[in-house]
C-alpha cells in the first residue's frame, strides 16, 4: 500500500468531513430559528456542540498535519502560489469557526437554562444566533 495515497485519501476525506459537518450543523441550527419548541432548540443545539467535538475539531487538527506531510514527501515547495492560497483560506476558516464554535455552546447553555427554568429565551439567544 502507498503511504502517501493513503494520507492524501485521509487528508480528502478529513476536508470532506470538516465541510459536510459545517454545513449539517449550520442546517439544522437554521432550521430551529424558525421553531418556538425550545426542547427542539435544545436537542440541535447540543447535538451541534458534540457534532463539533467529534466531527469538525479532529479534522481541523488532522488537516495541517496531513497536508504539512503531503507537501513534504510531494516534493512541493512550501510557498507554491496554491499552497500559500490554501494557507490563508485555511486561516481565515479558522478565524470565522471559533467565535462560530463559541456562539454554538453560548447558546446552547441559554437554551438549557430557558428549559431548565421554564422561561423564554433572552434577547441575547436571538442577537448571537
Amino acid at each position: 500500500m502507498d503511504i502517501y495515497l493513503t494520507v492524501k485519501t485521509v487528508h480528502i476525506i478529513s476536508s470532506t468531513i470538516l465541510f459536510g459537518t459545517g454545513i449539517g450543523i449550520a442546517f439544522f441550527m437554521f432550521c430551529t430559528y424558525f421553531t418556538a419548541d425550545v426542547h427542539e432548540k435544545l436537542y440541535a443545539a447540543r447535538r451541534t456542540v458534540i457534532a463539533d467535538y467529534i466531527f469538525t475539531l479532529p479534522a481541523v487538527l488532522i488537516q495541517p498535519i496531513m497536508g504539512a506531510w503531503l507537501v513534504l514527501e510531494g516534493g512541493y515547495e512550501w510557498t507554491d502560489l496554491w499552497l500559500v492560497i490554501t494557507y490563508i483560506i485555511y486561516i481565515i476558516a479558522g478565524i470565522c469557526w471559533l467565535p462560530v464554535v463559541w456562539i454554538q455552546i453560548e447558546l446552547k447553555n441559554m437554551v438549557m437554562d430557558s428549559v431548565k427554568n421554564t422561561r423564554p429565551l433572552p434577547k441575547r439567544y436571538y442577537l448571537l444566533f
